[in-house]
């Protein structure tokens, strides 16, 4: 086992563990918001184990995940809307901390694999899982100031 997959099995026991608690139990705006958090958690796993195997279908993988994972959350915000109308969850720290956590991956991840196309593929990855993670959970604790329902 070298640095990368421990770094991985730690991101995945320790973020993908707590998006599956949330997902099993609590109230309808924890499950949702832990749909969410199992997206910031895996993608930056499958990047690290893609560098720790050598497998570069790892980051497709990663760029489906960081690409579809938000939309899921955001069809989730909209289809549960009037349900979630009475207590919107609201879990900025942990949104942040996931969001700079993709982020420092991605960084450390594109400085090894070194200039190309494939730092530009991660870079897109980076800005896909930051921005959509911000996005998605904008959209659950009660979507933006001036736009139609919110």
């Amino acid at each position: 086992m070298n640095g990368w997959i421990l770094a991985a099995t730690v991101l995945l026991a320790g973020g993908a563990g707590t998006a599956l608690w949330a997902v099993a139990t609590g109230p309808l705006g924890r499950r949702v918001v832990g749909q969410n958090l199992a997206t910031s958690a895996v993608c930056p796993s499958l990047l690290l184990l893609a560098q720790g195997y050598g497998r570069t279908s790892y980051v497709d993988l990663a760029l489906l995940l960081a690409l579809l994972g938000p939309v899921g959350t955001l069809v989730f915000a909209r289809l549960l809307a009037d349900d979630l109308a009475d207590e919107r969850p609201a879990a900025w720290g942990l949104t942040w901390t996931a969001a700079g956590v993709g982020a420092v991956v991605v960084l450390v991840v594109c400085a090894v694999t070194g200039p190309g196309r494939a730092t530009v593929k991660l870079l897109v990855i980076g800005a896909l899982l930051v921005g959509g993670n911000v996005v998605a959970s904008r959209a659950l604790s009660g979507g933006f100031r001036g736009v139609r329902g919110g």
